[in-house]
Formats: structure tokens, C-alpha cells, sequence
């Protein structure tokens, strides 16, 4: 399984951006997709994780209200939608795939290459 993220950048604080994960998985469906993110001198933090038919959705207490994550199974195809960006957003973010929609980075299997987002102040 191969996980491809992308939509990362430079952008201003209170700007958007929406980062994109798409996965070879044949059993996308069936798996939970998670956002991570790894900032400047930090260890890997959970952002936000979708379970495989959506009734389950999680976020981290800096990602609510601001982000949101979604899923096309049909595009084989995980969504973080970033809204009002914050200098303190900038970091590397990864997407992952595993069996539930943990906020622990152990529990999921596979792992992107990371995209790196940078919200200048």
C-alpha cells in the first residue's frame, strides 16, 4: 500500500488550504484514514482520523472547528480541509492508514510521505 500526499504550502496565517491522501489500497473502503502532523523540533502529533464509513470522525483539540476531514472511497481518497491557518499549523503532515481511526500513530499500518505546510505569521 502506497499513500501520496500533497496540497501543502506557504500560505499566510488565517488562509486555507485542503491536503489530499490517495492510496493504492484495493481496500480503501474497508480501512480508517488518519492526519498527522510533525512541527519544528516536535514529536508526530494526531490531527484528525475518519473511520472506513464515516460515522466516526476524531480531531484533535487544535483541529476542531478550524479542520476537516473527509473521504471519497469511490477516489480512493482522504481530505484535511485547514481553515484560518495558524503560524503554530506549520509542519509536516502526514496521512496514514490502519484499522480504526485511532490518535495513535502506532495503530496505523501504513504511511505517507508527508506534505509540508507553512502558515507564515
Amino acid at each position: 500500500v502506497q499513500l501520496q500526499a500533497s496540497g501543502g504550502g506557504l500560505v499566510q496565517a488565517g488562509a486555507s488550504l485542503t491536503l489530499t491522501c490517495t492510496s493504492t489500497d484495493d481496500s480503501f473502503r474497508d480501512h480508517s484514514m488518519g492526519w498527522f502532523r510533525q512541527g519544528p523540533g516536535k514529536e508526530r502529533e494526531f490531527v484528525a482520523a475518519i473511520s472506513w464509513y464515516v460515522e466516526n470522525i476524531y480531531y484533535s483539540d487544535s483541529a476542531k472547528g478550524r479542520f476537516t476531514i473527509s473521504r471519497d472511497n469511490a477516489k480512493n481518497t482522504v481530505y484535511l480541509q485547514m481553515n484560518s491557518l495558524k503560524p503554530e499549523d506549520t509542519a509536516v503532515y502526514y496521512c496514514a492508514s490502519g484499522d480504526l481511526p485511532a490518535e495513535t500513530s502506532r495503530m496505523y499500518d501504513y504511511w505517507g510521505q508527508g506534505t509540508q505546510v507553512t502558515v507564515s505569521s
